[in-house]
């Protein structure tokens, strides 16, 4: 045999008895694309320091309140508040209570004029601080009235010659159970929310009640009767101009039953959450300050209509939260 050919038959006898290992194919396709490793994205920025020209305090006027003389003593509080203290401040005009909750919740405000509802709002979303009261007619707060007509057979827990109730809520108030209110409208303070939040507080139970619109209503609703057993109102919206001309025995035939305390804010200046403690402690000493200048004081009543303003904290409105939680009115539909 020839020694070529012998050679040729080794080798493929040696090759097909070799084992070779199968190769691992990997598809891929045009349109894929390719990662991008997460440790290559940029880092943000840190926001600057609150009070800095590029990032600013906020002070917001009550909504409403937005011509341009208004404007412009905002403005003048802004340039008093930023030479006092050296914090830039910078203003702007909300559209409504609940942009301005918004505003807070996005950190964009920190000085406001809160009324009641967007306050209680604000605070229980942990947004603010109390720091003052507005007063109006020598008081921070006013309160609320529960009134019947002589003819019902109720008894009065009011003395009006002390202005003093002469029982605790439970036993005045027990005599409503079972009987129906004449309440003012879905979002007043005095003439609704309160009121039935100091019955359920108490676990009176009523009737469903007549929504009449208007606290004069209320009134000339008890003296008439057929429409509701009692009701209630600010102090003391039996002396409103028209009924007494239209009525002249109405305030001896509607008696006051109880009165609520002076619970209802009017409005609450507040700071928000997001200003550290000592930049709330400045502006705190620095508004009464500011109040005692005749342009301060000027400023303040053009912008905000406040001409006073006392110290409170949050536990001063404790009585009108509760009696706000306890209406159980949802809190969000009240601020507007």
């Amino acid at each position: 045999m020839n020694i070529r050919i012998l050679l040729i038959s080794f080798v493929f006898i040696f090759l097909g008895s070799c084992s070779v290992p199968p190769v691992k194919v990997i598809q891929t396709t045009e349109t894929a694309s390719p990662t991008v490793p997460t440790d290559t994205a940029l880092p943000s920025l840190p926001k600057p320091e609150l009070g800095l020209t590029e990032n600013p305090l906020i002070m917001a006027l009550a909504p409403g309140f937005n011509s341009q003389e208004q404007i412009e003593a905002a403005n003048v509080l802004a340039s008093q508040f930023t030479q006092r203290t050296g914090y830039t401040v910078v203003t702007v005009v909300p559209d409504s209570y609940t942009a301005l909750v918004d505003a807070l919740e996005k950190d964009n405000a920190h000085l406001v004029l809160l009324d009641p509802y967007s306050y209680e709002l604000a605070y229980q979303k942990g947004l603010v601080n109390a720091a003052f009261a507005v007063v109006k007619d020598g008081k921070p707060a006013y309160g609320s009235q529960f009134i019947a007509s002589r003819k019902g057979g109720f008894k009065s827990y009011f003395d009006a010659a002390a202005r003093i109730n002469t029982a605790d809520a439970p036993e005045a108030l027990a005599q409503f159970e079972n009987k129906k209110p004449c309440w003012s409208d879905e979002t007043s303070a005095s003439g609704y929310v309160i009121p039935s939040g100091v019955l359920n507080t108490n676990q009176i139970v009523t009737k469903p009640a007549a929504f009449v619109q208007g606290q004069p209503t209320v009134v000339r609703s008890v003296y008439l009767g057929g429409i509701c057993d009692f009701g209630a109102t600010y102090v003391d919206a039996r002396k409103f101009p028209s009924l007494e001309d239209q009525y002249p025995d109405l305030m001896e035939q509607v008696i006051v039953i109880w009165q609520v305390p002076e619970v209802i804010p009017y409005a609450v200046w507040a700071f928000s959450t997001n200003m550290p403690q000592g930049m709330q402690d400045l502006y705190t000493n620095i508004i009464p300050a500011i109040m005692q200048t005749d342009d301060g004081k000027a400023a303040f009543k053009t912008a905000y209509g406040i001409e006073e303003l006392v110290p409170v904290n949050d536990a001063y409105y404790e009585d009108f939260r509760d009696y706000v939680i306890n209406s159980r009115v949802d809190l969000a539909t009240l601020v507007k």
